[in-house]
């Protein structure tokens, strides 16, 4: 019993250390979904641009569609990129 107790934690364990360090994003031109490591631990997994490939600017989004855009660029734009 102890044996599968252990089993049963080292799985959990790497379950959350994935989703703090492993992200999915859509490209914001063609819409496919790619898996990146993040540069910092975070619980959300899925990025995505609200803005895509559109002139919108961000003081014309909602405040939900400036959190995301917000965090594409930080995770995305600033840091999968540049690598």
């Amino acid at each position: 019993m102890d044996k599968r107790l252990s089993r049963i934690v080292l799985i959990l364990t790497v379950i959350v250390i994935t989703k703090f360090w492993i992200g999915v994003y859509e490209d914001d031109e063609f819409y496919e979904e790619h898996v990146f490591f993040k540069h910092r631990a975070i619980w959300k997994t899925y990025f995505y641009s609200p803005r895509g490939m559109s002139d919108l600017n961000i003081s014309e989004m909602s405040s939900e569609q400036q959190k995301e855009q917000k965090l594409f660029d930080e995770f995305i734009i600033e840091n999968h990129y540049s690598n």
